[in-house]
């Protein structure tokens, strides 16, 4: 049977509120004058993931939960106005919604609204399981919703991937999610031992992959029981932003994933893709093109990358 979908994205649509800051930690103060400006705009983990592989000629389909409000039909117009399939379920507590203060190095502060979801928030299974039959991969994000879809993806047979962002290896809310995906994304942010938590993720679930990212310090990719550091790549222009760069990694790394690519390769489009989300303001929601990543794949392995990709640790 040939799959209609080739990434069926769930959960994290969202708007976020951009403000640029002079600087992080913001010092106490009465008032600040801020400059471009306060900005609100659609797009959240799952928007960029789904942004992101559409931009790289992956079919793609968005499954969440947003409101009956001006923040859901921001969400909506993004996804008409890219093309990208999105199945919307009403959700009773309002559109996923947050504000980002940014600093001029492109650092970010997320302050999510958790007064948005509800206990009883849920995706409707027969939805899930039509879209999962039709679909090669899911990537769940980790919103409340997607927990009680992993055992009917599980059982659909579709793989999947999420990404943890910055778990501590410790909060039990996470380990459904990293147990039950094929790959696995996360920050090392938070993690005191990044190498023990991704073998933890292997040993307890799994996963074939775990990619930490850690921002200027590359990554770490742990495939084949073997944990490699991927070197970070020059980002094409100035750094003004470092929203969705995860959200890039991940699918940059999903294009060569599903083409049958090994790890490292796939990795290198992650840090490809990651890059260039980088010198994309937060107050737009752009991604690269699959013609753009493979370009500037092969000027690194030309110029600066040396076979295989990444270092053993």
């Amino acid at each position: 049977m040939t799959s209609e979908i080739d990434v069926l994205v769930l959960g994290g649509a969202g708007v976020d509120t951009i403000v640029y800051v002079p600087g992080l930690p913001l010092p106490f103060a009465d008032s600040y004058l801020i400059r471009p400006g306060i900005e609100t705009r659609a797009g959240q983990s799952g928007d960029f993931v789904a942004l992101g592989v559409h931009a790289l000629g992956l079919r793609t389909h968005h499954l969440d939960m947003i409101g009956d409000d001006h923040e859901g039909e921001l969400v909506r117009a993004l996804h008409r106005d890219r093309g990208i399939p999105f199945t919307d379920v009403r959700q009773s507590g309002g559109t996923k919604r947050a504000v980002n203060l940014v600093d001029p190095e492109g650092r970010r502060l997320s302050l999510y609204d958790a007064s948005r979801s509800r206990e009883d928030d849920r995706l409707p299974e027969e939805s899930v399981r039509a879209l999962a039959g039709a679909s090669r991969h899911a990537h769940v994000v980790i919103t409340h919703p997607c927990a009680h879809t992993l055992p009917t993806l599980r059982e659909a047979g579709v793989t999947l991937s999420t990404d943890l962002h910055d778990w501590d290896g410790e909060n039990p809310y996470h380990e459904p999610f990293a147990h039950a995906a094929d790959l696995v994304f996360l920050s090392t942010t938070a993690l005191p031992d990044p190498e023990r938590t991704m073998r933890q993720i292997v040993e307890r679930g799994r996963a074939e992959a775990v990619v930490a990212t850690a921002g200027a310090d590359g990554a770490y990719l742990l495939a084949d029981d073997e944990v490699t550091h991927i070197p970070a790549v020059t980002p094409p222009a100035a750094i003004v932003d470092s929203n969705g760069a995860g959200d890039a990694f991940a699918a940059g790394f999903l294009l060569g994933w599903l083409a049958g690519e090994p790890p490292h390769r796939c990795a290198l489009y992650g840090a490809v893709a990651g890059a260039h989300a980088c010198t994309v303001p937060a107050t737009r929601a752009d991604a690269i093109s699959r013609d753009e990543l493979l370009t500037r794949v092969k000027e690194w392995e030309r110029d600066g990358a040396r076979p295989p990709y990444g270092t053993p640790q």
